[in-house]
């Protein structure tokens, strides 16, 4: 009993280790946080590395998105209505965010490699795991992997290099999450029948 009390603990350590919520900003840049209240005007939260340091709360118009640890997403209306950009008559900066916005709306992190860092992770070791972790991490998704939206915008060279810098890192945070779940589930393992 005690020793798959120990099991269940190594797994709920490891899957909370790696559970946050993603604020998403209007610029595209991203806080890894614990949201506490999601109020009409802003959005409270606790920096996610120091969950009992102070709180902190964020304007609703300087968020695009929030990504829950559950995987649900919050995307807010006064940020899309700015994002029906044409690429034509935009400026760079402007591009750049929208890329950077779509890939974290658009780009799903399919055959990312993160599901074979896993099983490799769990079969073999975490050391042998973090060999496909850190191959898969370290390159950019495929094209046919991006899941762009539209044609027009990726010829535009700001949005094109936001999308995929963005996507690139979706991708990274998919594949070492796994690693590290899968590394719990692997010292469960190890605790669980190494005792027999």
């Amino acid at each position: 009993m005690k020793k798959k009390f120990l099991f269940v603990s190594q797994l709920f350590i490891a899957t909370f280790c790696f559970s946050q919520d993603i604020i998403v900003k209007s610029n595209g840049d991203e806080i890894k946080t614990k949201i506490i209240e999601v109020n009409q005007l802003d959005i409270k939260y606790k920096n996610f590395d120091y969950p009992s340091g102070p709180s902190f709360s964020i304007s609703k118009s300087d968020i695009f998105m929030v990504r829950y640890e559950n995987g649900t997403k919050d995307v807010f209306n006064d940020v899309k209505s700015k994002n029906n950009v044409n690429a034509s008559n935009t400026s760079n900066e402007d591009m750049a965010i929208k890329g950077k916005q779509d890939a974290t709306m658009y780009y799903k992190g399919k055959k990312s490699g993160a599901g074979w860092t896993a099983a490799t992770t769990i079969i073999t070791s975490p050391l042998l795991g973090a060999i496909p972790a850190f191959v898969c991490s370290s390159t950019e998704p495929s094209d046919e992997n991006l899941n762009y939206k539209d044609d027009k915008l990726m010829k535009n060279a700001n949005y094109n290099e936001a999308y995929v810098e963005q996507a690139h890192k979706i991708k990274k945070r998919k594949v070492w999450k796994n690693f590290g779940i899968a590394s719990g589930v692997w010292l469960g393992i190890i605790i669980l029948f190494g005792g027999l």
